[in-house]
C-alpha cells in the first residue's frame, strides 16, 4: 500500500497580503491542497499572495499546474501571486516550461499602496534569487 506524501500548508495574513508556506512534497495527491489553499485566499479577499516553497522537498509537474491555475485566477481577480525561494528542481521546471515570467509580470492591484514584497519573486534562470529567510519560533515566517 502506497503511503501518500505529507504536505503542510501554513497561512499568515497581513492586511490584504497572505504568505503561504508549503512544507513537504507536492505531487498528484497533494497538488489539489495547494490549489485549494491559494483559492481560499482569493475567496477571503486576499489579492497579494506570496508562496514560500523553501521547504518543499518534491515538486512535480502537478505542482506547477496548481501554481499556474491559481496564478490565472489571481490575475483575473486583479491580484498577484509570487513564488519565493524555489528549489533548483522547481526553478528548472519553470525554466523548461517558460512560465517564470508569469510569476513576476502580473498586474499588481496594490501597486504603490503597500510596502514592497518581503521576499524576492521567482525570476527567470538569469536572475539570482535572494537567500531564504529564517523561520520565527513556531515555524511561521
Amino acid at each position: 500500500m502506497r503511503v501518500p506524501p505529507v504536505l503542510n500548508v501554513h497561512r499568515h495574513d497581513t492586511g490584504g497580503r497572505a504568505l503561504i508556506t508549503l512544507t513537504g512534497e507536492i505531487d498528484l495527491d497533494s497538488a489539489p491542497l495547494v490549489h485549494a489553499s491559494l483559492e481560499r485566499c482569493l475567496h477571503d479577499g486576499i489579492r497579494a499572495i506570496d508562496v514560500d516553497v523553501t521547504a518543499v522537498t518534491f515538486c512535480g509537474h502537478n505542482s506547477l499546474n496548481a501554481f499556474l491555475c491559481s496564478l490565472l485566477h489571481t490575475a483575473a481577480a486583479g491580484g498577484s501571486l509570487q513564488l519565493h525561494h524555489p528549489s533548483p528542481a522547481l526553478e528548472r521546471l519553470v525554466e523548461l516550461t517558460g512560465s517564470g515570467s508569469l510569476f513576476v509580470t502580473l498586474p499588481d492591484a496594490f501597486a504603490g499602496t503597500r510596502p514592497p514584497p518581503l521576499f524576492s519573486p521567482l525570476h527567470a534562470a538569469s536572475y539570482p534569487l535572494l537567500p531564504g529567510l529564517s523561520a520565527l519560533p513556531g515555524g511561521v515566517l
